[in-house]
């Protein structure tokens, strides 16, 4: 039996679609999450509003794991904002926040694969719950992703940087 969506559930979800469209559309265009984009600003609202409604819904009734990763994805977004402004940090100022928007997005999507998976199709969802092997084997496949695309990320600025360095 599914589990049906209340009005915060529903409004939870669509507010939540818009960081993930936005992210990608980030990631295409930009090569990451940039704040001072309006894509960024956009994201940085979405992901926000996303953490905010999300602490209405819990089916256990109490704080969850989906509210503890909320709650490090917006710690993780404050850190992606502030390390530019740490001057100690050198050259790795800028691979270090941009790593942390990519692992906001990361956090972003884990409780979404689960409520996906778990909920999705409607008559008969994929998964019986988070424990289930479809979303064990969704998520070991998102940590690569998130992974391999970090990586890619810190390889992509390295040569941006090269380029734009005089010689």
């Amino acid at each position: 039996m599914t589990h049906p969506l209340s009005a915060l559930g529903v409004g939870h979800t669509l507010i939540s679609v818009v960081p993930v469209i936005v992210g990608i559309y980030s990631f295409a265009r930009h090569r990451g999450i940039q704040a001072g984009t309006r894509s960024g600003q956009l994201y940085l609202v979405g992901v926000l509003l996303s953490v905010l409604t999300s602490f209405g819904l819990s089916s256990s009734g109490r704080f969850n794991a989906g509210h503890a990763l909320g709650i490090l994805a917006l710690l993780t977004l404050v850190a992606a904002l502030a390390i530019p402004q740490i001057h100690r940090l050198g050259r790795a100022r800028r691979y270090l926040s941009q790593l942390a928007f990519t692992f906001s997005f990361f956090l972003l999507l884990v409780p979404g694969i689960n409520e996906t998976l778990t909920r999705l199709p409607v008559s008969r969802p994929l998964a019986a719950g988070p424990d289930s092997p479809i979303v064990r084997a969704a998520l070991a496949t998102w940590v690569v992703i998130f992974v391999l695309g970090a990586l890619a990320q810190c390889c992509l600025t390295r040569l941006q940087r090269r380029r734009t360095q005089p010689i």
